[in-house]
């Protein structure tokens, strides 16, 4: 039997279920295990939690005399939600109502600070043999896949911006938020949407398997190496098969997002149509997060240039799944450096819903002049807008040591 309970009603050798409420609101990844340490209730106290859910038959039970908020079976219990008087559909669209990609950045940011925290947590769980915890990537999941609704762009090119030492929990986030993005753009269920997220999420899993000295070689790869790090979707998979609550999609992005449609891919060498539309939708997002991020061996590509070279590549991504990944980013991503016809160097900062070809761009500089100039946007969808993009450019070429911080407002990014 599942009992809702307040806090402070709790006390050690109880079974905690679940939080009632955000799994932001709380410092815990995992949920479904029982409180033997007073430190935890006392966190739980602290954090914005107030109510819990409790599993009675696992655990102990509440005193007799006790008030609790509800009782019920655990087979039919119904989604918990930290606000009761707004209903969990009228939470939805309030929380993920389309806003400009300024206004979500803040937000993302902080999603995606706990989501790193939360993966490295389990990723470490898995490496001490712990089962993984899928439900706890449920309501990672939940966060990103409303962020991506209020405004994709955002938490994409946040994650993007990782350190040699996050690369793989970070590159988990962001594959997820593409992956929820690029689910949306070709018209799947919601259902499907957060399966691909949670599929993404753990796409990686089998790296933790994998020698810390071969995963984090800071140059080129022998033969021998490689191999190994080849054997990370099948460890990924043997991982997964093991934990309980794991669904087909998961199962399947896990073991198949390096196949390739000529069948050059691995580990399988499936082909073409045996690929599934969920193992070819992970290989684009997987590739582009990839290519865009900064590693000891080599440089990040602009996402701009990135989707180029990605559509240049023959036999190796599905074309349809590719040019909707585009229309989920955009021709030009944010963060993107793009030179204009007045011969200004601006920067992406959100896109427009008229054009691919036609964002938001935040000018600041002048070739002209070889200066730097008072920042200023420029909305190229406006009609009477004399301007548009001639050319993309290499910030590896440029000393824009705020690029960061032009796109996305804040400054510790810079």
């Amino acid at each position: 039997m599942l009992k809702r309970i307040p806090v402070d009603q709790l006390q050690m050798g109880m079974h905690l279920k679940e939080f009632c409420g955000s799994w932001m609101d709380h410092p815990f990844w995992r949920t479904d295990f029982v409180l033997k340490d007073p430190n935890d209730i006392e966190l739980i106290l602290a954090s914005k939690i107030r109510e819990v859910m409790i599993d009675c038959s696992m655990g102990l039970d509440v005193p007799v005399d006790a008030s609790i908020v509800a009782e019920v079976a655990e087979e039919t219990h119904p989604p918990l939600e930290s606000a009761p008087s707004v209903s969990h559909h009228a939470k939805t669209a309030l929380d993920t109502a389309p806003v400009a990609a300024n206004q979500e950045v803040e937000r993302a940011a902080r999603i995606c600070s706990q989501a790193k925290a939360a993966v490295l947590s389990m990723f470490e769980e898995v490496r001490m043999g712990k089962a993984v915890d899928v439900g706890g990537a449920r309501q990672l999941v939940e966060e990103i896949s409303e962020s991506v609704s209020r405004n994709p762009g955002a938490i994409i090119s946040l994650a993007r911006l990782k350190t040699a030492d996050d690369y793989t929990y970070m590159h988990s986030v962001a594959v997820c938020a593409m992956m929820v993005a690029l689910a949306k753009q070709l018209g799947l269920e919601e259902g499907q949407a957060r399966a691909c997220g949670v599929a993404g999420l753990l796409h990686d899993m089998g790296k933790v398997a994998l020698p810390t000295e071969v995963l984090n070689k800071p140059g080129k790869l022998t033969d021998a190496e490689f191999d190994i790090i080849r054997t990370h979707p099948t460890e990924g998979y043997k991982m997964l098969m093991a934990s309980s609550g794991v669904d087909a999609v998961s199962l399947d992005v896990v073991l198949h997002h390096h196949e390739k449609m000529d069948g050059s891919g691995y580990p399988e060498k499936l082909k073409g149509d045996k690929i599934s539309l969920y193992a070819k939708m992970s290989t684009v997002c997987d590739v582009y997060d990839a290519i865009t991020s900064s590693r000891p061996y080599k440089s990040a590509w602009d996402p701009a240039e990135a989707l180029r070279r990605m559509a240049e590549w023959r036999g190796h991504l599905e074309p349809l799944v590719f040019q909707a990944f585009v229309k989920s980013m955009g021709i030009y991503p944010l963060g993107s450096l793009v030179r204009l016809k007045s011969g200004r160097i601006g920067v992406v900062t959100a896109q427009s819903a008229k054009s691919l070809t036609m964002p938001l761009i935040k000018v600041f500089f002048s070739t002209k002049s070889n200066m730097r100039i008072v920042p200023v946007m420029v909305d190229l969808s406006q009609p009477t807008t004399p301007e548009k993009i001639i050319s993309r450019e290499d910030p590896a070429l440029w000393n824009f040591p705020d690029l960061n911080e032009l796109w996305s407002g804040m400054p510790h990014l810079g």
